[in-house]
């Protein structure tokens, strides 16, 4: 099975970033989280990112806030999927998706919401689930439970409005 890194630009990330962790975990995929910097570790991150098919990866998830580069920079160092996970800050999250969703052409990161951590990481399993038939039996089950649940949701409702 194919692992998943999650790298932060800093630690601060960490409450967004634990959201792909349990998510993950749910799922039972193996993944690494790592703090490395666009910034202040640039040689680190290309060398993890260049590295990372070889090390066993299938998708690498990026959080950061402000200017967000690191998605982009990891993107640019490797041909795995890249999913990007704007923080919010003090400008609402509103700069760091902006800097996560405007790649060059030919260097792309799938961009999920603002602090959106657990999308990315069902985005990751989905994408592991075209070439794993355990993780696409997963997937399938987790959408079959929340159909489910919704519809219980509708069915109370409609009865308590009867």
């Amino acid at each position: 099975m194919k692992k998943i890194a999650i790298i932060m630009g800093s630690d601060s990330d960490l409450p967004v970033v634990s959201k792909a962790a349990d998510t993950l975990k749910k799922f039972g995929i193996p993944f690494t989280m790592r703090v490395l910097s666009a910034h202040r570790t640039p040689e680190q991150v290309r060398l993890f990112s260049a590295g990372a098919e070889k090390d066993g990866y299938g998708v690498i998830i990026c959080a950061a806030g402000m200017a967000a580069h690191l998605a982009g920079a990891v993107a640019a160092a490797t041909t795995l999927p890249v999913i990007g996970i704007p923080v919010s800050g003090k400008l609402g999250g509103l700069d760091s998706l902006l800097s996560t969703v405007q790649m060059p052409s030919g260097i792309p990161v799938a961009t999920v919401a603002v602090d959106g951590a657990a999308n990315a990481a069902y985005l990751a399993a989905q994408i592991l689930a075209l070439s794993d038939p355990e993780i696409n039996a997963k997937v399938k089950e987790f959408r079959a439970q929340a159909e489910t649940a919704v519809l219980e949701k509708d069915a109370a409702l409609c009865a308590r409005n009867q």
